[in-house]
């Protein structure tokens, strides 16, 4: 199957898990809104799923697939078998001490987390007592992360990809009575909602352990021994921590400065949701797709193809992601009303987080390009490169995150995170080029100016229709009728974009239609 083949693929499952993730947050803006009982939900969720992204698919999968791809270029299945269960018997023993610590000294460790809840002892219990609840899904998810990136390696997509639609459907059957006939008060729906979202954990770990054992290849669990190949495994990934997980640990950033503020963690928790869906389709799919790619190039020693798959990678995420942060600018608040506005998510609710949506998309192609360059060093066994420049990127974020929070609270968390994604983008870029591995050529340059303007176009067409029609788009308009406009705006905007894309040059539909049909 082509490399722009699985992007899609992935993509598209990755779209179906963020729709039905929308309707799982519509539904959870309904029921918690954004008072003290979201901040405390949002705070205790991303907790686990910080350390999620950073030790399982952020270390674990940096370190881990180089490796395991060369293992199989070298020793075949059975070596890379061995060499997975090696590794996986570490981390499995490495998850049960986390956990077990983590559950003990949760109180000390929220006081760090949150130290803005700490004058609301019931906010600050609360979200302690969620954090318990959530927090062993940091070993379902680590686990599942693990099985698949092995599918990943081995061109088996599916499983993984549609994995994160359970925890969906699991929290939505959760949300509907919730919103419906059995009404809670918030306090309380969060820890049901807790519930369910361990639940979902445990499903999506169980269907990735089922793909797992139908491709035959699933780690036997031994005792942990600490040889040669194990060492350069934890060489490789405990640097991998910091930069694999860059835009979580800004995020993460942002949270405890937060915290100061009352809301600010819900609303910048909604936004967040908001610029994840194109950054998941484009981003995650590129990056979950690209680093196997990769790694069994360079590893059969194809420099070449390497080079080709890196370059077709960028401009079919800037292809992508360009639009898509630009309409998010220019749509803003019609989109968060239309997907939010309703029950205890009210009017400023909207426009706090269409202002915070805002400023999250003008680095949207920075998140994107992060996993786009970041697995050109990964591929070749370079954590370290990679994890300074993240170091710098956080210490950015803080610094200017302290700067602007006092005058625009979220709004200056939010342009932190932008900005300290771009300064991320560009060292990496400057360093690729500096050793040879990257280098944009003129007809290159010229497609992404040209990407860049149409995108302009597109925005400002956009944001003129929107204008006009703002008379549909109110608070008070029925959901339909504001449904049905937003929808019309959009398919305009994808319909404006992909023509002006094709009659300038930049890309020929016909071309790419033919690529995504391609299986070789």
């Amino acid at each position: 199957m082509s490399l722009f083949r699985n992007f899609v693929s992935v993509g598209a499952l990755t779209l179906v898990s963020r729709v039905a993730g929308f309707a799982r947050d519509a539904l959870m803006a309904a029921v918690l809104g954004t008072g003290p009982a979201a901040d405390a939900f949002f705070a205790a969720f991303r907790f686990p799923n910080l350390f999620r992204r950073l030790f399982a698919e952020g270390a674990f999968n940096t370190a881990f697939v180089p490796m395991f791809s060369g293992a199989l270029e070298r020793e075949g299945e059975d070596g890379a078998k061995l060499l997975a269960a090696r590794i996986m018997s570490w981390l499995v023993v490495m998850l049960v001490i986390v956990t077990v610590l983590a559950e003990i000294f949760m109180p000390q460790i929220m006081l760090a987390f949150v130290p803005g809840f700490v004058d609301d002892k019931e906010k600050f219990d609360l979200t302690v007592l969620l954090t318990r609840i959530m927090f062993p899904y940091l070993a379902c998810m680590s686990v599942m992360a693990a099985y698949g990136a092995i599918l990943n390696t081995l061109g088996r997509f599916f499983a993984a990809a549609f994995a994160p639609v359970l925890l969906n459907i699991v929290n939505i059957a959760m949300l509907v009575p919730l919103a419906t006939f059995w009404v809670q008060d918030p306090a309380s729906a969060t820890v049901w909602v807790a519930i369910a979202t361990m639940g979902g954990g445990i499903a999506q770990l169980v269907l990735v352990w089922m793909a797992i054992e139908r491709a035959g290849f699933r780690p036997q669990f031994r005792l942990p021994r600490l040889d040669a190949e194990v060492r350069r495994f934890w060489v490789l990934a405990v640097p991998a921590i910091l930069a694999g997980g860059i835009t979580q640990i800004n995020i993460f950033v942002g949270t405890i400065i937060a915290s100061g503020a009352d809301n600010a963690i819900s609303v910048l928790s909604y936004a967040d949701r908001l610029y994840q869906l194109p950054l998941g389709i484009i981003g995650i799919a590129i990056g979950t797709v690209l680093l196997p790619e990769l790694s069994r190039h360079l590893k059969g020693g194809r420099e070449t193809e390497a080079r080709q798959s890196q370059d077709q990678a960028l401009f079919v995420s800037m292809l992508l992601t360009m639009p898509a942060a630009v309409a998010l600018v220019a749509l803003a608040e019609p989109i968060v009303r239309v997907l939010f506005e309703r029950g205890a998510f009210d009017v400023l609710a909207t426009r706090q987080t269409a202002e915070a949506l805002i400023a999250f998309s003008a680095g949207l192609p920075a998140y994107v390009l992060i996993r786009v360059l970041q697995p050109g060093f990964f591929a070749r066994e370079d954590t370290l490169t990679p994890t300074i420049f993240a170091g710098v990127s956080v210490a950015a974020n803080i610094a200017i995150s302290l700067w602007l929070f006092p005058s625009l609270l979220h709004v200056g968390i939010a342009i932190a995170t932008a900005a300290s994604s771009w300064l991320n983008v560009v060292m990496l870029a400057g360093a690729l080029a500096l050793r040879g591995h990257f280098r944009l050529t003129a007809s290159q340059w010229r497609a992404q100016l040209s990407i860049l303007l149409v995108s302009a176009v597109m925005g400002g067409v956009l944001w003129l229709l929107a204008d006009r029609g703002a008379a549909h788009l109110l608070s008070g308009v029925p959901l339909w009728r504001q449904a049905g406009v937003l929808a019309t705006l959009v398919v305009f905007g994808t319909v404006v974009y992909f023509t002006l894309i094709h009659v300038s040059g930049t890309q020929n539909l016909r071309r790419l239609l033919g690529r995504l049909r391609r299986r070789g």
